[in-house]
């Protein structure tokens, strides 16, 4: 009888023109493919059987995250190779013969039968999409996996977004980075000592934290999580810093009040969907005080897969919209913004969840013990990918610096290049 590997080796070639771009093992030790290069472990036939039922990203996301399908070797150039060949084959037509072939080849292998349940770490919401209840759901999927898991993961100062690397020297940190994009942001909302800063989606308040002992501002943010919130009241009373910040457990949608003299929004745009960005720029606006600046941070996508892709909607951020960066200006602009500065950011992304990810394998078993080994997987999965997609310039992140003009449509901002300069804007 032919061994598994060379069962599909041949397979492949025979439906798709080409051999794998990765090697192959199969759960009877049989391998097939280039000898050099990462290693796609087939643990057992229910892996395949995912495959057979979703021949796509999501089939392949299922298999690894429940541990039937494993990588051995670096994952991020596995992804590489094989989205690199999947590009070369292009859309590839499947007809009768080869589709006979492979469920012969299915049914000898015995991985034929019902559908596989989905892992337990894939997101099941429910009801109309973007509605605050889902929203809600949506968050929580996330974020509230644990502040332990995202202690261990992140910086010091939990900064869950795009860092800034402003050096390559080796003494040179992921928490450098992010201190140094920090100090970005509040350098070009030009925050001074009394100034009140709002952040919509503040995380574990790594900026309004920062903004308060470093620029001396009131700082107030929000957030959908609960567990975000616990934890930065904790460190709000840690740093002593009651009366200068706070953090309230809020919608965007249900913010009200006097408006603040500068509004930030670091990679929460992704998260309020199509439908409902208009409303989200709206609400920044009104937020935002004649002559006041905006800072928004958010990444960005093509007509392609805008969610992220599969694994990302089902897995990691359910319900997450990017669009192309243009989009986005056009939407603060019709809502009454005067777009200033657009700076990408996309190649410090790379270099950000590369860190992540590194974190993520040298401390591998601790993060297994706080989440469970298929949410591990997720992650492990999550941050190659992202990696890759930043790298191959399929999403990209930019800092968008807005002004809200006053009724005369000034907007008191430095107008020479030099005041920009010193203002931190230009560069």
């Amino acid at each position: 009888m032919t061994d598994v590997a060379t069962t599909l080796g041949n397979l492949l070639a025979d439906v798709l023109g080409a051999e794998s771009p990765v090697r192959i093992r199969a759960w009877d030790g049989s391998e097939t493919g280039p000898p050099d290069g990462p290693v796609v472990v087939l643990r057992s036939p229910m892996g395949l059987r995912r495959l057979v039922w979703d021949p796509s990203e999501l089939g392949f996301a299922r298999a690894f995250v429940a541990g039937e399908i494993d990588v051995e070797g670096d994952l991020h150039d596995g992804l590489r190779r094989a989205w690199a060949w999947a590009r070369e084959r292009g859309r590839v037509r499947i007809g009768l013969r080869q589709r006979s072939r492979a469920a012969l080849a299915a049914a000898r292998l015995g991985v034929l039968g019902w559908r596989p349940e989905p892992p337990a770490e894939e997101a099941r919401l429910r009801g109309r999409v973007h509605t605050k209840g889902r929203d809600r759901a949506a968050v929580a999927h996330h974020y509230d996996l644990g502040n332990e898991f995202y202690q261990a993961l992140l910086d010091p100062r939990l900064a869950y977004s795009c860092g800034y690397w402003t050096s390559d020297a080796a003494t040179y940190s992921h928490a450098d980075a992010q201190r140094d994009k920090l100090d970005l942001v509040c350098r070009k909302l030009g925050l001074r000592p009394g100034m009140r800063l709002l952040d919509v989606g503040c995380g574990w308040g790594s900026l309004i934290l920062f903004a308060a002992e470093h620029y001396g501002v009131r700082a107030t943010g929000i957030t959908l999580s609960a567990r975000q919130g616990e934890f930065v009241r904790e460190r709000i009373v840690e740093r002593g810093l009651g009366e200068l910040v706070e953090v309230r457990v809020r919608d965007y949608r249900e913010l009200a009040g006097e408006p603040f003299d500068a509004v930030a929004s670091i990679e929460m745009g992704e998260h309020v969907g199509a439908v409902n960005y208009a409303t989200y720029a709206a609400t920044l606006f009104r937020m935002t005080r004649p002559e006041g600046r905006l800072l928004l941070q958010q990444m960005s996508r093509g007509a392609v897969a805008p969610g992220g892709g599969a694994f990302i909607e089902r897995y990691v951020a359910p319900d997450m919209t990017m669009r192309p960066v243009g989009q986005t200006v056009d939407a603060l602009a019709q809502a009454g913004f005067e777009v200033r500065d657009v700076q990408a950011l996309r190649e410090h992304y790379v270099r950000s969840v590369l860190a992540w990810a590194d974190t993520l394998e040298r401390r591998w078993d601790e993060f297994v013990r706080l989440v469970g080994a298929g949410q591990a997987r997720v992650w492990r999965l999550y941050l190659a990918g992202g990696a890759l997609a930043f790298a191959e310039n399929r999403m990209g992140v930019d800092q968008i610096l807005a002004v809200r003009p006053t009724a005369a449509g000034t907007s008191g901002m430095p107008d020479t290049r030099e005041q920009l300069l010193a203002a931190g804007i230009a560069g």
